[in-house]
C-alpha cells in the first residue's frame, strides 16, 4: 500500500508531463525535409514524444511476457518476443493515411485503396510468424515450436497492434482527449482497489483473481464514470453541458468495465503461469504489464468509440 501511494502520484505526474510536452509540439512547424517526402501537414506529426516512450514500455513488457512464457515452460526467446512487439507497434503506428508519393509515383496512387493498410498489417503478422517458426526450428528440433511461435504472435498483437491504438487516438484527437481516456481507465483501477480494500466482501471471480470483489468493481466503475463526466465537460465533448455529462459518464462506465476485463486478461496469463506479478519493475504495482494491462484492452475500443462519438472532430 505504501509503495502504491508513493509511486502512483509520480506515475500520474510523469504521464501528464509527457502528454503536455507532446501536445506542445503540435504548434511546431513541420521541417522542410518531411514536406519533401510527402508529409502534408504544416506542423509536426502528433505523438513524437509519446511514441518513443511507448516503444520503451513495449520492449520492457515484451521481456516480462517472455518471462511469463518461461514460467509456463515455453522456451521463448526474448529477442524474438521483443522484435515481434516492436514490429507490431511500428506497423500499427506508421501506416500513413496516404501511401504516396513516398512509396509510389503519383500515377500509381489510385491502386492503393483503404484495404492496403489492412493488408500491410496482415503481411507483417505473416512475416513475424514465419520468422518465429524459422528461429525456433533452427536446431532441427520441432519440440515447443508451436508454443514459442504462438508467444511471438501474442507479443505482436497484444504489445504491438493493441498498444498502437494509443498512438492512433493521439494522431486523430487532441492530446488531452487521450489523457482523458487513460485517466478514466486508471480511475477504475484506483477506485476498485481502494473500494475493495475498504468494503469488499463478495468475490468477483475467485478462481481467476481472488483479490477482486464485486464491491470493488462497482466502486471502480463509479469513479471512472465521475472522471469520464468531469473530463467530457472540461473538454466540451458534447452538444450541451447535460449531453457532455451523460456521454462522459457512459464512456467512463464502458472504459472502466473494459479496463477491468483487461486486468483479468493479464490475471489469466499470470495464473496459467503460476505467478502473482508480471515483474518487479514498479514497487507496489508489479511489472510494466501489470500497469499496462487495462489500457491495452481499452485502447482499440476507445479509438472506435471516439470515432463514433466525435465524428466531426476526426
Amino acid at each position: 500500500m505504501r509503495d502504491r501511494l508513493l509511486l502512483g502520484p509520480v506515475l500520474i505526474a510523469l504521464l501528464v508531463g509527457l502528454l503536455w510536452l507532446d501536445g506542445k509540439l503540435d504548434d511546431v512547424a513541420c521541417p522542410q525535409w518531411l514536406t519533401n517526402i510527402g508529409y502534408r501537414q504544416t506542423t509536426l506529426p502528433p505523438g513524437l514524444i509519446l511514441f518513443p516512450v511507448m516503444l520503451g514500455l513495449s520492449i520492457m513488457a515484451a521481456r516480462e511476457l517472455t518471462d511469463i512464457l518461461h514460467d509456463k515452460a515455453i522456451d521463448a526467446s526474448k529477442r524474438i518476443t521483443t522484435l515481434a512487439a516492436f514490429f507490431g507497434l511500428c506497423v500499427s503506428c506508421f501506416i500513413p493515411r496516404n501511401l504516396g508519393p513516398v512509396l509510389l509515383p503519383p500515377e500509381a496512387m489510385q491502386t492503393w485503396d483503404a484495404a492496403t493498410g489492412g493488408l500491410i498489417v496482415s503481411s507483417s503478422a505473416i512475416l513475424v510468424f514465419i520468422v518465429a517458426l524459422r528461429f525456433y526450428s533452427r536446431h532441427k528440433n520441432t519440440e515447443g515450436v508451436i508454443a514459442a511461435a504462438g508467444g511471438a504472435m501474442l507479443a505482436f498483437v497484444y504489445l504491438g497492434l493493441m498498444f498502437g491504438f494509443v498512438l492512433a487516438i493521439r494522431r486523430e484527437h487532441p492530446v488531452w482527449t487521450l489523457a482523458w481516456v487513460i485517466l478514466i481507465v486508471k480511475a477504475c483501477d484506483i477506485g476498485a482497489y481502494f473500494t475493495g480494500k475498504a468494503i469488499g466482501r463478495h468475490k468477483l471471480i475467485l478462481w481467476l483473481s481472488p483479490g477482486k470483489t464485486w464491491e470493488g468493481l462497482f466502486g471502480g466503475v463509479a469513479f471512472s464514470m465521475a472522471v469520464g463526466a468531469a473530463g467530457a465537460r472540461l473538454l466540451s465533448l458534447g452538444t450541451s453541458p447535460t449531453n457532455e455529462l451523460v456521454v462522459g459518464a457512459l464512456t467512463g462506465m464502458l472504459f472502466g468495465l473494459l479496463g477491468q476485463a483487461g486486468d483479468l486478461t493479464m490475471s489469466l496469463l499470470k495464473r496459467d503461469a503460476g505467478i502473482k506479478d508480471s515483474g518487479k519493475t514498479l514497487p507496489g504495482f508489479g511489472g510494466v504489464l501489470d500497469v499496462l494491462d487495462s489500457p491495452l484492452l481499452v485502447a482499440p475500443f476507445a479509438y472506435w468509440w471516439l470515432r463514433m462519438m466525435l465524428p466531426g472532430k476526426v
